[in-house]
């Protein structure tokens, strides 16, 4: 009776380290989303003590040139004339009945450009929030 030799091809492979590079790049992939800021605009943002923990899926941003961008959920910012923002907004509202408006402002703006945008919000009933920057300690 012949032995038969094993060869590569017979081995058995094994799946446990590929599943352990698997759950190493889900780890990874998932730190450093986090680390990803979804706003590129480079605006100046007030300090506040308290962050909120909202998680706003519109986005108005004003720069300090009293330019306004908007975006919805994770797509790109997009200049806008401020007369469109109320039907982008409706728009918005349409796709997610439960959405926040988080604006982001610049510190130097005027405060009437605000209220501005804050009226837009209250007269069509959103849920605002105000991004601020944590204060320096």
């Amino acid at each position: 009776m012949a032995l038969k030799r094993q060869t590569k091809a017979d081995a058995a492979f094994s799946m446990s380290s590929m599943t352990d590079v698997i759950f190493l790049l889900l780890i990874f992939f998932m730190i450093t989303s986090t680390v990803v800021h979804p706003n590129a605009i480079k605006i100046l943002l007030p300090q506040s003590k308290q962050q909120t923990s909202a998680k706003p899926l519109t986005r108005v941003t004003i720069d300090r040139d009293l330019n306004y961008y908007v975006a919805f959920g994770n797509e790109k910012e997009q200049a806008i004339a401020f007369e469109d923002i109320e039907g982008f907004l409706q728009s918005c509202i349409d796709k997610e009945p439960e959405m926040y408006v988080a604006l982001y402002a610049d510190e130097s703006i005027p405060y009437k450009e605000l209220v501005r945008v804050l009226n837009i919000c209250n007269e069509n009933h959103f849920k605002l929030v105000l991004a601020t920057r944590p204060a320096d300690k």
